[in-house]
């Protein structure tokens, strides 16, 4: 009888570890399916990094985990994502334990990091935080070059296992794909950002009177975007149609475009065309999906919302809310950009005139929100090119205030001696009296 108890208590146990590492073992291949899941749908860099780190964190029980990636060109590890810190990372490739991973092509699982010679105590320094075990692996691409380092740090109980290294480098292989091709993904990005700025840098040179003004208005425009909490997509889209609103201004001859008395009927008419050409030459040019309404929105910043605008005539509900912002940004951009025979207008008979055509010509919650723009953003964007130039204290004190309440103490005058020296302060750039041009 005992000998039976003792075989069916043998058994049991045998049948629950059996079972404990059936559990185990179909946690890990969930994870890896998760894995594959989300890096299929997912290409943006920084929201990849980030997805991958949640899922080795939580598998591995692990506090905190972080993906390094390799800088081949400045020999470099960085992280911009890291997990508990808020700046990017950036460091030599052979220091520290990442360093010598990323060099080495090792993988090492250091049960006491205070104990490597190799470990780095310089990021603990800086973030307070302090690193006891770790398991740190590198990450390669299809050719088996190393293109990252994972670093996964304090288990919760005990030191990291033979098994969470063997679970690592399954996601690691998963990982690697995506990461490299978030990485082209990249690359491609900056290059086509960098074309489109350097297309509008070249078009704003055309007139030195008013260089910058596509730059100005886009910045202008993505606050405003921000202050609305658009999402990134939309911000983007609107970002590079502010950038290439005037490209179709190539098409209007020199002696009108740069005309400094008033223009003929005429003429106001072959200027008008820069908003239909912007329209046709952004149509021509493939961009990708989510991008495809940037020619729309560049080319309806003169469309009014009464339908009295151009090139269109389109009412409100037919304006994209892009080209409703860009409207806002373009007309402020010019009634505060120097010309040749005047320079800027005073701040709040800018903003009156903005203010009668609300209603009528702009969107009143887009106004709403441009006045909420902080006066420290507003004077690195006016003065966008003499930013070297700004006092940090200034930007402090002006960044308490909005565009509202400059033109409200503008209007009805100063309540206190601090509204007074903010006024002070912010006409002293507005009027640009800080420097000579």
């Amino acid at each position: 009888m005992q000998n039976s108890k003792k075989l069916n208590s043998s058994a049991t146990d045998r049948f629950e570890n059996d079972l404990e590492k059936l559990q185990t073992e179909n946690s890990r291949l969930h994870s890896l399916l998760e894995v594959t899941n989300t890096l299929s749908s997912v290409i943006n860099l920084e929201t990849l990094l980030f997805k991958i780190m949640d899922v080795v964190k939580i598998n591995l029980h692990a506090d905190r985990c972080t993906v390094f990636i390799l800088d081949k060109d400045k020999n470099e590890l960085w992280s911009k994502v890291a997990m508990g810190v808020k700046q990017e990372i950036r460091f030599p490739a052979d220091k520290g334990i990442a360093g010598f991973v990323a060099t080495s092509g090792e993988t090492l699982n250091i049960p006491d990091a205070y104990a490597d010679y190799r470990f780095n105590p310089e990021v603990d320094k800086k973030t307070g935080y302090k690193t006891e075990n770790m398991l740190t692996m590198p990450m390669r691409d299809k050719r088996n070059e190393v293109i990252g380092v994972f670093q996964v740090l304090n288990r919760k109980t005990g030191s990291f296992t033979s098994e969470d290294e063997e679970l690592l480098g399954a996601i690691s292989s998963v990982a690697a794909s995506a990461v490299e091709n978030a990485l082209l993904y990249e690359e491609i990005r900056k290059s086509f950002t960098s074309f489109i700025e350097t297309l509008s840098t070249t078009l704003d040179a055309r007139d030195y009177i008013t260089s910058g003004h596509s730059r100005r208005v886009t910045l202008y425009a993505v606050q405003i975007s921000r202050l609305m909490r658009l999402d990134a997509a939309e911000i983007n889209r609107i970002r590079y149609a502010s950038l290439l609103h005037d490209i179709g201004k190539i098409g209007v001859p020199e002696i009108v475009l740069f005309k400094n008395k008033k223009l003929s009927d005429d003429e106001y008419e072959i200027i008008k065309r820069h908003a239909s050409l912007t329209k046709s030459i952004l149509s021509k040019i493939h961009f990708q999906k989510e991008l495809k309404d940037v020619p729309e929105i560049a080319s309806t910043h003169h469309e009014k919302i009464d339908g009295s605008g151009y090139p269109d005539g389109l009412t409100s509900a037919d304006i994209p809310l892009g080209g409703k912002i860009l409207a806002v940004c373009d007309v402020f951009d010019a009634l505060t950009s120097r010309r040749q025979y005047r320079d800027r207008i005073e701040i709040e008979k800018v903003m009156d005139i903005i203010d009668k055509e609300t209603g009528t010509a702009f969107e009143p919650f887009v106004v709403y929100e441009f006045k909420s723009i902080r006066l420290n953003v507003l004077v690195e964007i006016l003065e966008f090119g003499y930013n070297e130039n700004l006092k940090k204290e200034d930007l402090e004190l002006l960044k308490n205030y909005s565009l509202k309440d400059i033109v409200q103490i503008r209007i009805n005058g100063a309540k206190d001696e601090e509204q007074a020296h903010m006024e002070e302060v912010f006409m002293r750039y507005y009027l640009r009296t800080y420097r000579m041009d």
